[in-house]
Formats: structure tokens, C-alpha cells, sequence
């Protein structure tokens, strides 16, 4: 399922327009992502968690050169599933 075809199922389901449904899924993914970049986590029951974790420097090796280098710290957005959700799955 793509982008598209998400947004086609939410109208459907929920009884939106398609325009409607877009600009739930864009207000959705805005307010996400401004919560991460804040430092905070964004818990929805029943489905998951997304938080950023951080990564610390680390040394790792150029492939095509062999040298040694330095990769330096970073923040990753993640994403857990939340326990009734990989129920529901299986």
C-alpha cells in the first residue's frame, strides 16, 4: 500500500473526502514529526510508539579505501509496535 492508495482507504473507512483524508494524513505526519523534533515521544495505545534515539559516535571502516573513520553522532526518528498491535498481526 502506498501513499495513494492510504489515503483512499481512510476516505473510505472513515467517510471523508479524498481531500479530507489528505489533509488528515498531512496534519497527522506534521504533528509527529514537530513532536520528534522537540525531543518528545509520540505514544498512540493500542499501536506503537515514535521516538528519536540517538546514536553515539562510532568508528567504522571505508569500504573501498579501508581506512579508518570516524562517524559522528546522530538522532534516528524510530518506530515500536505497540503489543496489542503485533497481536493483531499474528
Amino acid at each position: 500500500m502506498n501513499k495513494g492508495e492510504l489515503i483512499s482507504a481512510m476516505a473510505s473507512k472513515a467517510g471523508f473526502t479524498l481531500r479530507d483524508a489528505d489533509e488528515a494524513y498531512k496534519a497527522f505526519v506534521s504533528t509527529v514529526v514537530e513532536a520528534l523534533k522537540k525531543g518528545e515521544e509520540v505514544s498512540l495505545a493500542g499501536f506503537g510508539t515514535f521516538k528519536v534515539k540517538e546514536r553515539a559516535e562510532r568508528k567504522g571502516v571505508n569500504p573501498q579505501t579501508k581506512q579508518t573513520i570516524t562517524i559522528p553522532a546522530s538522532k534516528m526518528p524510530s518506530f515500536k509496535f505497540g503489543k496489542s498491535f503485533k497481536d493483531m498481526i499474528k
